[in-house]
C-alpha cells in the first residue's frame, strides 16, 4: 500500500557528508512520525533519529551535532544530512514511517535501506 525509497548512499571518506533521502509513495492520508534507523554489521537494527509531523526530533546521541533530519510534508519525504562522518557511522540506513493510510488505517513501513561507508 505504501512504499518507502532511500536514496543518497555511498562511499565517503571520514569527515565527509552525505544527504539521504527517502520517498513515501502510495495511498497516503498523512505521515506522523518519520525516522532514520540504522544496522551495521554483526550488529542489531538502532534508531538514528526521528521526526514528528510538527517537527519535534530526537536524535540518537552518537549523531548529535552531526546529522540533521528534515521533512517536507508536502512531498512526503525525509531526508537526512549527514556530516563529519564517522568510519562508526558505516551501516545500512533505513527510512522508517507510521502512515494513515486513505482507509484510516495506521501502519508502520520500512524501506530496503541504503549501504553508507565510511572509510579512507
Amino acid at each position: 500500500q505504501v512504499q518507502l525509497v532511500e536514496s543518497g548512499g555511498g562511499l565517503v571518506q571520514p569527515g565527509g557528508s552525505l544527504r539521504l533521502s527517502c520517498a513515501a509513495s502510495g495511498t497516503i492520508f498523512r505521515i506522523n512520525l518519520m525516522g532514520w534507523y540504522r544496522q551495521a554489521p554483526g550488529k542489531e537494527r538502532e534508531v538514528v533519529v526521528s521526526i514528528t509531523s510538527a517537527g519535534s526530533t530526537n536524535y540518537a546521541d552518537s549523531v548529535k551535532g552531526r546529522f540533521t533530519i528534515s521533512r517536507d510534508n508536502a512531498k512526503n519525504m525525509v531526508y537526512l544530512q549527514m556530516d563529519s562522518l564517522k568510519p562508526e557511522d558505516t551501516a545500512v540506513y533505513y527510512c522508517n514511517a507510521d502512515v494513515i493510510c486513505d482507509s484510516g488505517t495506521y501502519m508502520n513501513f520500512w524501506g530496503k535501506g541504503t549501504l553508507v561507508t565510511v572509510s579512507s
